[in-house]
């Protein structure tokens, strides 16, 4: 990280130990917090607030275990010249606390997409930053990481907002609210500065310019820093006025829940925030990544990194001549065409939408078409004879507002194929190479996926006009070609599981905690 030029990380491990402690004091019992953590592979959305309980109670070891990591992660950090961002209370409580302090102000929050709507483990708790609690409380977990790690950077995340609506659009109740919550980091550190994602004025339509404005300059200027969190594709910089004064960091988040999809905006990631720090009246101050995962497009990820370190707009064209060489290790023509047609093709998504891979190979199997793809033709049995091969695949490639729901081809599929030809060729020159295997791997994975979808095509079709024949053989391909995806995904380390989980298994103290940091799908209750 240091080396990529990044001086601002996140250090979040290790919260659950000082929250424990702090929640104590507020006579929240170690029982009642076992239902208030998520387990170690959940803790991204029990840290947001979006379920409690599910795969926990966390073991006491495993709290004390990475209180000491910290640390170590935190003493190294400021070794490098970085400035750690520490966690600040947002307003997520443990029911218990309802009990506690009955008369606080404190909100059960609905289900956010999670566990069945069930209340044992969705529908967490919100404490209203008005209420004087939530000030005792912002100030005690900040005084505990003070006192635990002995040094602050004195910046502090909290998203209080992100994905969670306030009750009231009343620009004086939110001004309000976001005073009070850095009011509470403040009370803890004289310094403190707020560092927010600005996700929710790109994703909530409820943060109009009167609602945005209430919140950023509830604050005082230079005490809130906002990440401007999808300026590759939706920068709010420039549709807010330059956040109305308010510093922020031009972010590239690229990547959503740590799908694979070879995918990005190369002439944006290597020109936005150019363009961004020399508009008039510009309150940059940064560039960032915040993507949701990583070890994927690593090319993506290499010219971001360089984004830091340049002062013009990058010529992508130029830079991608230059990239083979780089990453193999030694010059191949072939290969440098390949990439160029990645560059015009995969690369150059500039439809708008957020890519998620909702291809069908990675869905859940399911006999309704339409739990895969968002289509009124799909759900008109009783007109079988309209249906046909094109419609069902205008339907499968139709793009609507909720891009979420289907899979996202924006590119020519019979390009990308040539560009697979060229790196099949190539591979006597360069099969030492473990990146360009890696890219091998990769690129024949993208192909399969959306081949995927056309055969999945097939198969509806043969379905909805009644053809049991094709349905059986067409069914038999492609089950096939999953299993031929499982054997080429198998023949590099790189898209394995296993390796994944043995390293989350060494933190385990005994079988019953092995079996907790495995866990994936279901809650140990």
């Amino acid at each position: 990280m240091a080396l990529q030029g990044i001086n601002l990380p996140l250090a979040f491990t290790g919260q659950e130990a000082i929250w424990q402690k702090v929640f104590q004091n507020f006579n929240v019992s170690t029982r009642d917090l076992g239902d208030f953590f998520g387990g170690p592979a959940f803790l991204a959305w029990s840290r947001m607030g979006n379920l409690h309980g599910w795969g926990g109670p966390l073991p006491q070891s495993w709290l004390d275990q990475q209180l000491i990591l910290q640390k170590k992660i935190l003493a190294r950090m400021h070794e490098f010249g970085m400035n750690p961002v520490l966690p600040a209370f947002s307003g997520n409580v443990p029911e218990a606390l309802t009990r506690v302090y009955p008369s606080a102000k404190i909100t059960r929050l609905g289900n956010w997409f999670t566990v069945r709507s069930d209340p044992r483990w969705c529908c967490t708790y919100l404490l209203d930053a008005t209420d004087p609690l939530f000030i005792e409380i912002g100030r005690a977990f900040i005084t505990q990481q003070l006192k635990e790690y002995g040094r602050s950077s004195h910046i502090y995340n909290c998203d209080t907002f992100d994905e969670n609506t306030p009750p009231s659009d009343d620009p004086e109740y939110i001004s309000s609210l976001a005073a009070a919550i850095f009011r509470g980091m403040e009370s803890g550190d004289d310094n403190a500065v707020w560092l927010m994602q600005g996700w929710l004025f790109t994703d909530d339509p409820f943060w109009k310019p009167p609602q945005m404005k209430a919140l950023l300059r509830s604050v005082p200027i230079g005490k809130l820093v906002v990440l401007d969190l999808f300026a590759e594709v939706k920068p709010v910089w420039a549709t807010s006025e330059q956040f109305y004064g308010v510093p922020y960091i031009w972010c590239m988040l690229h990547n959503f829940a740590g799908n694979f999809e070879m995918y990005g905006i190369l002439d944006s990631v290597g020109s936005g925030s150019v363009v961004a720090r020399l508009s008039a009246n510009s309150t940059m101050v940064g560039v960032g990544m915040s993507m949701e995962g990583i070890e994927q497009n690593p090319i993506v990820y290499d010219l971001m990194s360089e984004m830091a370190f340049r002062q013009d707009k990058v010529d992508i064209q130029a830079w991608i001549d230059t990239y083979a060489q780089r990453r193999y290790g030694k010059l191949v023509p072939l290969i440098q065409d390949a990439w160029n047609i990645l560059y015009h093709t995969l690369y150059n998504c500039t439809d708008g939408l957020m890519d998620k891979n909702r291809d069908v190979i990675v869905s859940f199997p399911d006999a309704d078409p339409n739990s895969i793809f968002t289509s009124s033709l799909l759900s008109m049995p009783g007109n079988r004879s309209q249906f046909n091969h094109q419609s069902l695949r205008r339907a499968t490639y139709e793009l609507s507002s909720d891009s979420y729901t289907h899979p996202h081809l924006w590119y020519s599929s019979s390009q990308v194929i040539q560009a697979l030809r060229l790196f099949i060729t190539s591979g006597d020159q360069l099969s030492e190479s473990s990146t360009y295997r890696y890219d091998l791997v990769d690129l024949s994975r993208q192909a399969l996926a959306k081949y995927a979808n056309q055969l999945f095509i097939k198969v509806v079709e043969a379905y909805q006009l009644g053809d049991l024949h094709n349905l059986r053989s067409l069914s038999q391909r492609f089950l096939g070609l999953v299993g031929d995806m499982d054997i080429l995904l198998a023949s590099h380390d790189g898209f394995l599981l296993g390796p994944w989980l043995e390293s989350a298994k060494q933190l385990a103290q005994n079988e019953e905690q092995k079996k907790q940091v495995e866990l994936i799908s279901s809650p140990n209750k």
